[in-house]
């Protein structure tokens, strides 16, 4: 999931966040299961069909958040064409273009809070066993959000480098986005510590 919730406000953002974590459970399953490249472009253009319904705007807001993964789709179509394995290559772009669509609707229409809680109440049984779950939660909480944050610092720094020098920026910005991460990391640290820890940062969803 690679996108925070959409200020665009639609009817997805209407449905409980368990129902639409399962039913993106079920569909990314159902995604893996077949190897038919008609069937996995009917999906494709299914998903595209469900950000079009939230209208243009979402739809839009949508398409720029998954514009990252053109290259790698792309890389992934070219060798696999350039290794005789043509239609190998469409199934595996087309299921990860679908499959990261429909992540990225669901974050898109679901509040953090709302799928910690989820998530809580789903390894709840693990809890009551003994075992520390909060972390669990808090690592993927903190995926969720900063990951768009990783990409804004990347797209940053590329612009900064475009204003500065003519030449693409490529591996240049590896390092300065690097530091800004573990700037971040280190922000994140200290204010959990201040708060006592993982264990006493995360609500366990029965408030």
């Amino acid at each position: 999931m690679i996108s925070l919730i959409s200020p665009v406000e639609t009817w997805a953002h209407r449905i409980p966040a368990g129902a639409k974590l399962l039913a993106l459970s079920a569909l990314t399953v159902a995604l893996f299961l077949t190897d038919r490249p008609a069937v996995l472009a009917a999906a494709t253009l299914a998903v595209i069909a469900l950000y079009l319904s939230a209208g243009t705007a979402f739809l839009r807001q949508g398409a720029r958040h998954l514009r990252m993964l053109w290259p790698f789709l792309l890389l992934i179509a070219l060798w696999h064409g350039l290794t005789g394995q043509a239609q190998a290559g469409i199934v595996i772009a087309l299921r990860l273009l679908a499959a990261l669509a429909l992540a990225n609707f669901v974050t898109m229409t679901t509040r953090l809070t709302d799928m910690i809680a989820v998530l809580t109440w789903v390894l709840s049984p693990l809890r009551r066993l003994g075992l520390p779950t909060r972390a669990v939660t808090l690592a993927i909480a903190m995926v969720l959000r900063f990951t768009p944050m990783l990409v804004e610092n990347g797209q940053r720094l590329a612009l900064s480098w475009r204003a500065r020098s003519p030449r693409r920026p490529g591996w240049r910005i590896v390092v300065p986005m690097a530091a800004l991460a573990l700037d971040d990391a280190d922000h994140v640290a200290e204010a959990l510590r201040a708060r006592g820890g993982i264990l006493n940062d995360i609500p366990d969803g029965r408030n």
